[in-house]
């Protein structure tokens, strides 16, 4: 179990459900304000900001090693200074995103990528702090972060169990105590079929963290799943279209999506129960209604039992079904009315 501004978080608690704005506010402070309104409507429990500058997060340099893939689904051949001068969230604009979001009962915090990320965070009272997937093999950083003893939330895309062991114990080494890791595939979009949802019960034994999933797959089918399989958080990219464009909106969630989100994953959680076999508190009245024997015409006391005049029929009550070929051809010891319940004593 832990805790983020006040909200409780763990195996007993509905899950956490993380709206991600991300580069979605496409260059402007008043699509960012709407996107935190409507994720604040949608229900959502937190939304989350990405925090670099593109000289913080690498260099304006050109060459294959600074470019993305030509065949990348969505940024294919684009530098990465470019994709990041467009993608980031000014620094500027923090302040005003984290005052709308607490206006609104949302819980606002940030992926730090640099120590200056971290020191513009503190002083907004960042409550938490989340290690990007890319970012859990920065060992220096993690410390850095775990060191404001704020809860932190490690993403593991791309990570090997090494790395992920080596991330959660600098993480507990400089002091974290309160901490999450996120299953996460890290491609854009990614594909369901990838996201190793098994491995979830996995990852809690390994790091004896709670558990959750950031998902870049489309819909909501995954995350869904993933509450089945014990994540107690959910971390979803969010815009306000996909129709609007924008360098994350192709596996974004919109409004509506994640207010279904947000009301079926509870439910997922609601369903999961308890490991036991038997009725319900909810079917007590549905037991009266099972099947049983039953006089189903006027008998008299000596008359025969026959496929006539006794039946399986509901309500509960009489001898089980199961019973009606041993009854067969016995004798009725009294008068017996339809609707009788067929018993022992009867026959």
């Amino acid at each position: 179990m832990i805790e983020i501004a006040g909200r409780a978080i763990g195996a007993d608690r509905p899950p956490f459900v993380i709206a991600e704005m991300s580069g979605n506010h496409n260059g402007s402070l008043e699509r960012a304000l709407t996107i935190v309104d409507a994720v604040a409507a949608a229900g959502a429990h937190a939304l989350k900001l990405q925090t670099y500058r593109p000289d913080t997060i690498t260099i304006d340099a050109d060459g294959p090693a600074f470019r993305m893939g030509d065949a990348h689904e969505l940024w294919g051949g684009e530098r990465l200074y470019q994709l990041f001068e467009r993608a980031h969230t000014p620094w500027e604009w923090h302040e005003p995103i984290f005052d709308r979001a607490r206006s609104l009962g949302l819980i606002p915090f940030s992926s730090p990528f640099d120590p200056t990320a971290v020191e513009l965070l503190e002083k907004l009272g960042a409550p938490a702090y989340k290690i990007a997937s890319s970012e859990v093999v920065d060992l220096p950083l993690i410390r850095l972060v775990a060191g404001t003893g704020k809860p932190l939330i490690i993403s593991t895309g791309m990570a090997s169990i090494g790395e992920i062991h080596a991330a959660v114990e600098a993480a507990r080494e400089a002091g974290c105590t309160q901490l999450a890791v996120l299953s996460c595939t890290a491609s854009y979009p990614a594909s369901p079929a990838e996201s190793n949802l098994r491995a979830l019960p996995l990852l809690a034994g390994l790091t004896g963290a709670v558990v959750g999933v950031s998902d870049h797959t489309p819909g909501l089918g995954v995350a869904l799943a993933a509450v089945a399989l014990g994540a107690c958080l959910i971390e979803k990219h969010v815009t306000t279209a996909r129709s609007d464009g924008g360098v994350d909106a192709a596996f974004s969630l919109e409004p509506a999506e994640l207010a279904a989100l947000v009301v079926e994953s509870e439910r997922a959680w609601q369903s999961l129960g308890s490991p036991v076999i038997g009725p319900r508190a909810s079917e007590r009245e549905g037991l009266r209604f099972r099947r049983s024997l039953y006089v189903v015409s006027q008998v008299r006391a000596g008359e025969p039992v026959t496929e006539r005049n006794v039946r399986s029929i509901r309500p509960a009550g009489g001898l089980p079904p199961a019973a009606v070929a041993e009854v067969m051809g016995r004798r009725f010891t009294r008068d017996a009315a339809p609707g009788t319940p067929l018993t022992w004593d009867l026959i």
